[in-house]
């Protein structure tokens, strides 16, 4: 006889339990790491479609709003002492976020479905956020 009590065997978790752990961690990773990036793109993209006045050369403009048209359009930052610019590293970034942003999209469209009571809402959803912008461009259009 010992002092020391039994105690029950853990029960191991299902595959499918470890896989959601998985996926929502990647999710929230890849989502905070390239939110700054993705904030800085939507804002300025957002200036972009009600500012019709652009600047179309790479570094045109001066002013703090040019420099993050610059930024976004011309992946450079312009600076007056720099003799040339090389916009690749920023590139590669702006790509791996990209393709970051799908994989993520695509975690969360899988989280949302696997993590609903009900799939409808989530695939009615997908279904709007799909038409009603397509909607919007058709309704944009003039016939005359």
């Amino acid at each position: 006889m010992s002092a020391v009590p039994e105690t029950a065997p853990v029960p191991r978790k299902p595959a499918s339990v470890a896989v959601l752990r998985w996926v929502r961690r990647a999710h929230l990773y890849l989502s905070c790491f390239f939110t700054p990036l993705l904030v800085f793109y939507v804002g300025t993209g957002w200036y972009q479609t009600v500012n019709t006045d652009r600047a179309k050369l790479a570094g045109e403009r001066t002013d703090w709003i040019g420099k993050l048209m610059s930024i976004h359009i011309d992946q450079i930052l312009p600076n007056p002492k720099a003799a040339s610019y090389d916009p690749r590293l920023f590139q590669w970034l702006v790509v791996a976020m990209s393709i970051c942003l799908l994989l993520t999209i695509g975690l969360g469209i899988f989280l949302a479905f696997r993590t609903s009571k009900r799939s409808w809402p989530v695939l009615v959803a997908l279904c709007v956020g799909l038409l009603l912008p397509i909607a919007f461009l058709i309704l944009g259009q003039s016939k005359h």
